[in-house]
């Protein structure tokens, strides 16, 4: 047996006794060490705001239950592989599992941490994925004039990846101030909406609200492209498009970590990952761990967690010893 997390209804976790299988060939047992709470994704599937026509689309890769609950998710875990392959065993590793004491995967869902990675840092995976796949559909140039408009945790790990990009101006956009003491820690500007540059060449929106997107089209340079990363659930988006936005050719291109950027296909889903992880060597990303936790709290605390103000960026969970 092993336990998990699960929403029996919008707003109401509890942790459940969950069977788990012996591990059969070509498969690994992991055991979780750590595992992260996304405050965007999660924080729809909480409140049970994934739309009906959505919830095949959302589906965690091995979520358990159907949306609004109850429901297993979450993508987010970092283990150690206790029974797989000889070239596993004994590694630490990367899954798109829920918050589970242990599970049983096929062994081509787990990705090994590099031992230059702490495993405490390796949670951000996905999330770093989830960046590379919008820079990726980006494409930003050697001196770009780029804004990140949201620093959340998505907005925040952009904004990290961008910083590396010669020459750029980089700047992340959010109305809460203290999110310049991470754009700090990250090396990149930051600025209220208010009194963000424009010009911009490139405007990434993460923030998950229409003001935010309308925001971000405002801030382009004439054929300026925003790649919109948000994804807002159940709550329909009013957009400015009239005014300026087609004699100054606008653009606005959505971006999905479902699917593998065109302009990066060959490399796949693997290739894509490999690169987050060799990103994660870098310990600026520690500074989107503001608060941890342990598993046996989280019924307690994923509410705080997710609906809190001011709003934190990633949780991260811890389980202990041996489970």
């Amino acid at each position: 047996m092993a336990r998990a997390l699960w929403l029996r209804a919008p707003g109401e976790p509890e942790i459940r006794d969950v069977s788990v299988d012996e591990p059969g060939p070509g498969e690994v047992l992991v055991r979780t060490t750590f595992s992260g709470v996304s405050r965007g994704t999660e924080a729809i599937v909480f409140r049970g705001g994934v739309p009906a026509n959505q919830r095949a689309v959302m589906r965690a890769p091995f979520q358990e239950g159907d949306f609004p609950g109850p429901v297993k998710y979450g993508y987010l875990n970092v283990g150690v592989v206790e029974h797989g392959p000889a070239d596993l065993a004994g590694r630490t590793v990367f899954c798109l599992y829920p918050h589970q004491t242990h599970y049983v995967v096929p062994a081509s869902w787990v990705t090994v941490v590099p031992s230059e990675v702490p495993a405490e840092r390796a949670v951000l995976a996905g999330t770093v994925e989830t960046a590379v796949n919008a820079l990726w559909d980006a494409a930003p140039l050697v001196g770009d004039r780029v804004a990140v408009v949201g620093a959340g945790m998505v907005g925040c790990t952009v904004a990290a990846v961008l910083a590396g990009l010669p020459g750029a101006r980089v700047q992340l956009v959010d109305p809460l101030p203290a999110r310049a003491r991470v754009a700090q820690k990250l090396g990149v500007g930051f600025a209220t909406p208010g009194d963000a540059d424009g010009d911009c060449d490139l405007v990434v929106h993460t923030s998950g609200t229409g003001e935010g997107l309308a925001r971000s089209l405002e801030l382009l340079a004439d054929e300026g492209e925003v790649v919109d990363m948000s994804w807002y659930g159940d709550r329909p988006v009013t957009l400015p498009l009239g005014e300026g936005f087609h004699p100054r050719r606008l653009t606005i291109r959505s971006s999905q970590v479902g699917t593998v950027a065109p302009r990066r296909a060959r490399r796949g889903f693997a290739g894509r990952r490999d690169v987050a992880m060799r990103l994660l060597a870098d310990d600026r990303f520690d500074a989107l761990v503001t608060s941890t936790g342990s598993f046996e709290e989280l019924p307690v605390a994923l509410p705080r967690v997710l609906t809190g103000e001011p709003p934190g960026l990633l949780h991260r969970v811890g389980y202990g010893g041996r489970s």
